[in-house]
């Protein structure tokens, strides 16, 4: 496999900040944006999409730290009797 020329790269990068747009407009609502998110996956080579969802998810929960509003999840019964 090639790398994505430039214009590939642009388009990639246009579609992946579409979506980002669409799931802060939606609070994280992902089935508002379905049809950006497959035009997301058709401009982006696989590895890329999977790449940006973990960035997204980084940078969703580091924001949440700095802002101090991030909550550990809660133990469950099952989690607490193993630890």
């Amino acid at each position: 496999m090639s790398a994505p020329s430039m214009e590939e790269r642009q388009a990639c990068w246009g579609a992946r900040d579409q979506y980002w747009k669409c799931l802060d407009e939606h609070a994280e609502d992902a089935a508002e944006c379905r049809q950006i998110r497959l035009t997301f996956e058709a401009r982006c080579p696989q590895q890329w999409v999977k790449y940006f969802d973990k960035r997204r998810d980084y940078l969703k929960y580091k924001e949440q730290l700095q802002e101090g509003q991030y909550l550990p999840p809660k133990k469950t019964e099952e989690t607490a009797t193993h630890t």
